[in-house]
């Protein structure tokens, strides 16, 4: 996809959607119930399956498919985010009133790094050619990785490039408002929204690293990739609202995405063997996910049932 309007009238779409998001929806800060975060990821997923109608219609069913798949792939994978997020945000007490704020700005960062990190493997792809067997054996190794039983979490805010930022920023004690920076007595200091932010942007660089080689099995058309990750990217804010709440129930799901890394991987490995084609890398991956979400939801209910049983009895 060589065309230069092409890639620039898609990104003046999405500053555009940004625009409305940020300008008109969410101009004043408020906590996003689980309703509107449920109606924001229709509409997120509805413009994705529009774009991805308009690429069959436009360039064929097979550029369709790669999209499809790779968006599947970038939107299960970005599930993994959540957790994190999660996390960060319990740590640091952030209110729910500014959640909103720091995942838009976070998601506009991870839109700029992940262009740059695709245009990078794209580039590395077309001249060395062997460089996705290292891809390959990568999203193998960090698939087995996700499997095995995690050990102890380290306490979050115990990281390097926070530590950092403390050391040459002034920071205030505590949040002023939705602010990231403002000025006080002549200085201009950061506010711990700003450390959050600034974790929120380490964490998607760090899954960017798993998650873009991945879509490279599937495609290496610079453009499907972009797109594919950019409307994973963009729907991952109201999602996050929408499960922030039942992530802890989707037990199996890292389990899943394991093993959609490890079946990645192997794709990669095997592409001068037997390549594998899409429709059935598509169907792998989708019925691998089905299975931990339907298994995640089952493990819950059968939880669950002791407890309604105990306040039965009472």
């Amino acid at each position: 996809m060589d065309s230069i309007w092409i890639w620039v009238g898609f990104n003046l779409f999405v500053l555009a959607m940004l625009a409305l998001d940020l300008g008109v929806f969410h101009r004043k800060a408020h906590a996003v119930s689980f309703k509107e975060a449920l109606g924001w990821s229709g509409v997120w997923i509805g413009l994705a399956l529009a774009f991805n109608a308009g690429l069959y219609f436009w360039m064929g069913p097979e550029p369709a498919l790669q999209f499809l798949t790779g968006y599947l792939i970038e939107k299960s994978l970005s599930v993994d985010n959540i957790f994190v997020f999660v996390l960060i945000f319990s740590a640091f007490s952030v209110p729910a009133i500014y959640q909103h704020r720091v995942l838009f700005w976070g998601v506009l960062g991870a839109l700029v790094m992940r262009a740059i990190l695709i245009i990078a493997g794209a580039a590395l792809l077309e001249h060395f050619h062997w460089i996705i067997y290292l891809f390959g054996a990568f999203l193998i190794f960090t698939g087995i990785k996700m499997a095995l039983p995690a050990k102890k979490e380290k306490d979050i805010t115990d990281n390097p490039v926070l530590k950092l930022a403390r050391r040459l920023l002034p920071v205030t004690d505590d949040f002023v408002e939705d602010r990231f920076l403002l000025k006080r007595a002549g200085q201009w200091v950061v506010t711990p929204l700003f450390l959050v932010l600034l974790l929120v942007e380490t964490t998607d660089l760090i899954f960017a690293v798993d998650s873009i080689p991945a879509i490279f099995a599937v495609t290496t058309d610079p453009f499907i990739v972009y797109t594919s990750n950019v409307f994973a990217i963009l729907g991952l804010r109201s999602l996050y609202f929408v499960l922030a709440g039942v992530i802890d129930k989707f037990y199996y799901l890292k389990q899943g995405l394991a093993a959609v890394l490890t079946f990645v991987g192997a794709k990669m490995l095997l592409v001068d063997i037997y390549k594998i084609p899409i429709a059935l890398s598509l169907g792998v991956i989708a019925l691998i996910l089905a299975v931990a979400v339907v298994a995640s939801l089952w493990r819950a209910r059968r939880q669950a049932a002791p407890d309604k049983e105990v306040l039965l009895e009472r």
